[in-house]
């Protein structure tokens, strides 16, 4: 209405002034600090789950007074564990966790750990459920496109205590790998996003400050790659840029103070805010790259991506130049695109994470393989500026 009282009509309109976009926001229930565990038993009664599987990895059971705050607060309910988590999340240790699930007849899941545990246990959640090969279920190419099944059936709910400060929280997808091909198969399906996440300072503290930091670059470069996403989302946008001020701020402090606590759950929280950011608008070529590339290498995913932001970042320029400025202006007072550049090399500085994947034991032998990867990873789908074959290569090429 103008002033006056009277319409104004469509044709009036600034189309340009006028925001378009959705933005469903699913229920998530996050939990931190000393007595986040204590929200636990009441979390599971919500959902009525009797019957609970811990799933944690060999790491965490060297944590033995981190994993019995765990099974204290599940109490009764709890049925048994998986131990035999791996990191990648292999098929084979898929398959086993979900016939344990079902050999338990479990009614609920609480992964306990780091980005690995969580995608585990959701996977094998998808794969009790759906009742058909990994193979059948995840996302593939169809007629040129990358398609998702609907995944249709129930699934068990899952909660999480993490160890690490992994974007996998927020997440609906589930990423699993084939060692026999080094398939990469993906599943979609938003059922299977945390019920809960529990942030507690005891389970943090178990984590090697290098795997942590690792977890946090994940996080610090999906938000990058986020903010210069083509899909514009002002809400995922208070999200991401809030995550990326504290990661800044906060990774250091990590490697500066190992042993404090505080740092690895403001990671945490940053993490959480990555995810749920990106998974509004995409994430970016340095996450589908790592994808292929990080099980090769001696680094985790995070240190992986992050060695190939900068040249993603170079690599995108010519249509985000104006999404730096933004990123730029998020962060500090200089708002040129090469201020992003200059702060994502300071943040690798600080937290001494390595810039050449000669340096973690990548050989250009394997590069024909990963671009052969990374055509396939959903993540290309949402990218700024599209990579072919020659491109990718100049791209490994540079970062090698």
């Amino acid at each position: 209405m103008r002033g006056n009282g009277t319409s104004i009509a469509p044709e009036e309109f600034d189309a340009d002034s006028i925001p378009q976009f959705r933005h469903i926001t699913p229920a998530f229930r996050t939990f931190s600090g000393h007595d986040a565990l204590s929200a636990l038993p009441r979390e599971l009664e919500r959902l009525g789950a009797e019957r609970v599987v811990i799933f944690c990895g060999a790491s965490m059971l060297r944590h033995k007074t981190a994993l019995e705050r765990v099974e204290s607060a599940v109490g009764r309910r709890l049925v048994g564990r998986f131990e035999s988590v791996r990191e990648h999340s292999p098929v084979p240790t898929v398959m086993q966790a979900r016939n344990r699930l079902a050999e338990l007849d479990a009614d609920g899941v609480i992964a306990v750990g780091g980005g690995s545990s969580i995608v585990t246990a959701r996977a094998a959640a998808i794969l009790l459920a759906e009742d058909r090969s990994p193979h059948d279920l995840c996302t593939r190419r169809v007629e040129g496109r990358l398609v998702s099944p609907k995944l249709g059936q129930p699934k068990i709910p899952v909660w999480v205590a993490p160890s690490t400060p992994t974007t996998a929280y927020a997440r609906a997808g589930s990423a699993v790998r084939d060692p026999d091909t080094g398939q990469r198969l993906s599943f979609f399906d938003p059922k299977t996003r945390a019920q809960g996440v529990f942030f507690d300072p005891v389970i943090a503290s178990t984590a090697p400050i290098p795997l942590a930091v690792g977890a946090g670059l994940t996080a610090f470069v999906a938000a990058v790659d986020g903010l210069q996403s083509a899909n514009v989302d002002p809400l995922a946008e208070a999200l991401l840029s809030h995550s990326l001020r504290m990661l800044l701020t906060w990774l250091p402090r990590a490697v500066a103070e190992p042993d404090r606590a505080g740092p690895r759950l403001q990671l945490m929280a940053a993490a959480l805010l990555s995810g749920q950011g990106s998974d509004f608008v995409g994430s970016g070529l340095a996450a589908s790259i790592s994808h292929a590339l990080g099980p090769k290498a001696a680094g985790s995913n995070g240190v992986v991506e992050a060695l190939l932001l900068p040249h993603t970042i170079r690599y995108n320029q010519p249509v985000t130049r104006e999404r730096l400025t933004d990123i730029a202006a998020h962060i500090g007072d200089d708002t040129s695109a090469d201020a992003v550049l200059n702060a994502v090399h300071q943040l690798l500085d600080a937290v001494a994470s390595p810039r050449r994947l000669r340096d973690i034991g990548i050989s250009p032998a394997v590069f024909d393989e990963v671009i052969e990867h990374v055509a396939d990873d959903w993540f290309t789908t949402q990218v700024p500026r599209p990579a072919d074959r020659v491109q990718l290569l100049e791209l490994l090429t540079a970062a090698w």
